[in-house]
């Protein structure tokens, strides 16, 4: 087995990254490992995004929810709840049926998997919620796409592209989401 690489903040990931690149090194994505037996079997060696977890901004009145992936989406749930709110696309806990275990699903892992629950046809899949997001590119180079807000119609729509990509394209640092009422 592998050693596991742990980031603790966006500049090691891209320092890790680019590394990695730089030796034709494979990475294995994983926060909570909720969808590691999902598809076919990683290659690669771990690269554990755990530690970039954390509620970075949070605008109830807005509906907008700014975390890092790493965030467990338990703790996403606790808190949109005391206002009144939830995902609007209930993402299902699927860990125990992959290999993994239940309550250690992350944000990051629900959008790179593009994770919907039931009310997907009525209230669309995680990826119509997603406002924005700040990753590192396969070459260990950050970039942002999306914004803050629902209206942001510049540029290419990335944001489409990322979603359900399992991290094939890039590591999330951080994701801006819109929370339902």
């Amino acid at each position: 087995m592998m050693a596991r690489l742990r980031p603790s903040d966006s500049a090691d990931l891209r320092d890790i990254v680019a590394a990695a690149a730089a030796a034709e090194e494979p990475l294995e994505l994983i926060a909570g490992g909720t969808k590691r037996g999902l598809g076919r079997p990683p290659k690669g060696t771990p690269l554990d995004l755990s530690a970039l977890a954390g509620i970075v901004d949070y605008q109830p009145h807005e509906l907008i929810l700014k975390t890092r992936p790493g965030t467990s989406v338990a703790e996403v749930e606790h808190l949109a709840a005391q206002k009144g709110q939830a995902l609007a696309f209930e993402p299902p806990d699927l860990g125990v049926f992959y290999g993994g275990h239940s309550g250690k699903q992350t944000l990051g892992g629900v959008i790179a998997s593009n994770q919907s629950g039931p009310r997907r046809v009525k209230a669309g899949a995680a990826r119509d919620h997603l406002l924005g997001f700040s990753a590192i590119n396969g070459r260990g180079e950050s970039f942002k796409a999306g914004g803050n807000v629902v209206k942001n119609v510049t540029g290419y729509d990335l944001c489409k592209l990322i979603t359900g990509s399992f991290g094939t394209l890039a590591a999330l640092t951080e994701v801006r989401s819109e929370e339902h009422t």
